[in-house]
């Protein structure tokens, strides 16, 4: 799969409210079963892995996945920006099942590349609106009380192409801007607390040690809640692109805010409206005006199987698979559509549901090779249900390339390829 062409103005797939799709039934127990008397040779003949010894203990120190899965990785759209230092690129959902994402697999957001950070130099410094500015080695941070929390992190822009209509064909170009992960490190409350925050604190200023010198305000309120400043996720050190040795982990809101390579926080009693809170990450609407320090990931939902990248290729029995989450809590529903929104299910939701976290959804259904207009909505803990894409444009324009949440159409033909479309 090579990242999508640039989409041309007539490229947008827009299918009109008169479509009509038959609805598939729920499972059957059509079950696919080998040809009377012709033995697979699978089974009846020893293969070569069966055969020969293989690698030992000492070939690989540190596990890779198996050569079979070479194409499981993230991808970038080169035409997207103008160098690859300040870019993104995009989690493989289409290719995930469960709800932690492989650390090697999380999308990256750079502003000025990689930095390579030797742990033993790196220092994490608060000051300002404080009794007593201190200096934190990492060692300093390592020996305070931690807390491991499963959190998704998003970024503001996912699904920023779809404002003003279908563009990507890829759950991985149009949803792949999002991850989640167990996160280890300390409450930010506590630094703060060996600090001393004065009384006319506000908000905090955090800035990373990378080239762009990467910062954002955050509310004091957010801070004393539930931020981490985290070293390590699943289970190992942070990686490089994920912000080693020392990030911000923000659950539930918008990704910037999540500075990475973190070395600086300084408490003030005003935001410090930098250049990722004003000119970008705000929301420019209709009449001109913007919205700022929209902060909060409200909930959202995409089917990933079947998708683009994963079309059906079997008629009969099949599993419809996808993900919810939303930052204002834990998700409480998903209800799935196979006809456009004529007809919803609930979706079957398996494994952990956690608080600002991925939640896995499946609905096993029973495809007899008609055409599919496929939808997921999710609800969350507040009740709030998952707008169309429509219903958000009512309220915001097109202008804007952030928080878009609106809901995802995937057309199945029926050949069992897959389209990114918008209906109407």
């Amino acid at each position: 799969m090579t990242s999508p062409a640039k989409p041309g103005p007539l490229s947008r797939r827009h299918f009109l409210g008169g479509a009509v799709v038959a609805g598939a039934g729920l499972a059957g127990t059509s079950i696919a079963r080998a040809e009377p008397g012709k033995p697979d040779p699978l089974i009846t003949e020893v293969q070569d892995w069966s055969r020969y010894l293989g690698e030992g203990v000492d070939k690989r120190p540190y596990g890779t996945p198996s050569r079979f899965e070479k194409n499981v990785i993230r991808r970038d759209v080169s035409w997207l920006t103008a160098s690859p230092e300040s870019s993104v690129n995009f989690t493989p959902l289409h290719e995930l099942d469960g709800i932690i994402t492989p650390s090697g697999l999380c999308f990256e957001r750079h502003h000025g590349g990689i930095a390579d950070i030797d742990p033993a130099n790196h220092r994490l410094m608060i000051h300002g609106l404080v009794d007593k500015p201190l200096v934190f080695t990492m060692e300093d941070i390592r020996r305070m009380p931690r807390q491991n929390r499963i959190h998704f992190l998003e970024c503001a822009a996912n699904s920023g192409m779809e404002w003003r209509g279908a563009q990507l064909n890829g759950c991985q170009f149009t949803h792949g801007m999002v991850h989640n992960v167990m996160y280890t490190g300390v409450p930010l409350k506590l630094l703060l607390a060996e600090a001393g925050v004065k009384a006319n604190a506000k908000w905090l200023l955090l800035e990373g040690a990378d080239s762009s010198g990467m910062n954002r305000s955050l509310p004091i309120e957010k801070a004393l809640d539930d931020v981490l400043i985290a070293f390590a996720m699943n289970g190992e050190a942070l990686r490089p692109e994920q912000g080693y040795p020392l990030r911000a982990v923000i659950p539930g809101w918008e990704g910037n805010l999540w500075v990475k390579w973190l070395r600086r926080i300084e408490v003030g009693d005003q935001p410090w409206q930098a250049r990722e809170e004003t000119s970008k990450y705000t929301d420019l609407l209709a009449d001109g005006r913007s919205r700022r320090f929209t902060f909060f990931m409200d909930a959202k939902s995409v089917v990933t199987n079947p998708s683009p990248q994963a079309p059906l290729k079997q008629k009969g029995r099949n599993v419809l698979s996808g993900l919810a989450w939303s930052g204002r809590g834990t998700i409480k529903r998903v209800d799935v559509t196979l006809d456009g929104g004529r007809n919803w299910q609930h979706a079957r939701i398996d494994g952990p549901v956690f608080d600002k976290s991925l939640t896995r959804f499946y609905v096993d259904f029973d495809w007899a090779g008609q055409d599919l207009l496929i939808q997921s909505r999710a609800i969350d803990s507040t009740g709030y249900l998952q707008p169309t894409k429509e219903e958000l444009r009512k309220i915001r324009g097109t202008n804007s390339i952030y928080h878009n949440n609106g809901i995802q159409t995937w057309h199945v033909k029926a050949n069992g390829e897959t389209e990114n479309v918008e209906i109407g």
